[in-house]
């Protein structure tokens, strides 16, 4: 059943098993660090000395400011939505944001988690400019096999399995120029993504290892519900391990879905900052309720 998005956002939560989603990067919009002062004021302060310059003013130039600034925001985001939420079914994060449903989860602490997001920005900003830097392009139309043989074709890699007919490649720009040009001549439609790096792909590779040093020193804790990876479309059970993994392996947000989908998962809070994965779910489970957390604005106070 859908639920129409003015019909009371909180109530739906209220009565519906529920899965928190948190986004990745390009999800970013004005107004973030605002949110992270009024709602979360101790990342901000952590984020500004753990990076050494304020990243939301500095989000476009690169992941290593993207990443903190958008993870801040996201949590921030949850923080203003949690009293929504009774008890959440699940928790999941698309790529940056498994870290973030980690941390929503319980698994990670909200600082330990911020530690690792910036040393994830910053490793990956260096593995990306020490391979000649790269992009991000999303092929509209294709089948999933289609855009392999593609990707396989010119060098590059599939990213990102985002919903049907959704696919993101990866790799150096100028063979995704050559990929944008036969996508094209194919009748389908290619869209350069605005991102800084050739990510979940072998250009990221150099940043697996010291991530997984320093997944390996931080502390676990029991997950207050299941949390599933974006790599496996499973629940985890060894995060620090798939965490370093997914650097270089694509995303499967469409698998993800299904998984809470058939978990019980009947509605989903878009935990922002933006809408992009409110936009992705009705592509990925039709019928699915769908708010985010200015919709739960909506809900009545009394």
């Amino acid at each position: 059943m859908r639920y129409p998005r003015a019909l009371h956002a909180g109530r739906v939560l209220d009565v519906t098993p529920t899965a928190i989603l948190f986004p990745g990067q390009g999800s970013q919009v004005p107004g973030m660090r605002e949110l992270v002062a009024s709602a979360r004021p101790d990342l901000l302060e952590a984020v500004l000395d753990l990076v050494g310059d304020d990243p939301f003013e500095r989000i476009d130039e690169s992941t290593r400011f993207a990443q903190p600034a958008i993870f801040c925001a996201s949590l921030a985001g949850w923080s203003r939505a949690a009293e929504s939420v009774e008890t959440p079914i699940a928790f999941a994060g698309h790529s940056l944001g498994e870290l973030t449903a980690l941390a929503a989860g319980g698994v990670l602490d909200d600082h330990d988690a911020l530690r690792l997001v910036v040393l994830r920005g910053a490793l990956m900003a260096d593995s990306g400019e020490a391979s000649g830097g790269g992009t991000m392009l999303a092929v509209l139309g294709a089948e999933p096999e289609q855009a392999a043989a593609i990707a396989e074709r010119h060098g590059v890699s599939v990213a990102n399995d985002n919903a049907v007919g959704q696919i993101v490649l990866s790799g150096a720009s100028d063979d995704l120029n050559a990929v944008r040009r036969q996508v094209r001549a194919d009748g389908m439609r290619a869209i350069p993504l605005h991102v800084s790096g050739a990510f979940h792909s072998p250009q990221m590779a150099a940043a697996v290892e010291p991530f997984r040093t320093a997944l390996d020193e931080v502390q676990l804790y029991a997950p207050s519900a299941v949390v599933i990876s974006c790599a496996t479309a499973r629940p985890f059970t060894d995060p620090c391990s798939e965490l370093a993994d997914a650097l270089v392996s694509p995303v499967l947000w469409r698998q993800t879905m299904t998984a809470l989908d058939e978990i019980g998962a009947r509605a989903y809070l878009d935990c922002g900052p933006g809408t992009v994965l409110a936009k992705l779910t009705p592509r990925c489970v039709p019928g699915a309720a769908v708010v985010t957390v200015d919709d739960l604005q909506l809900a009545p106070t009394s």
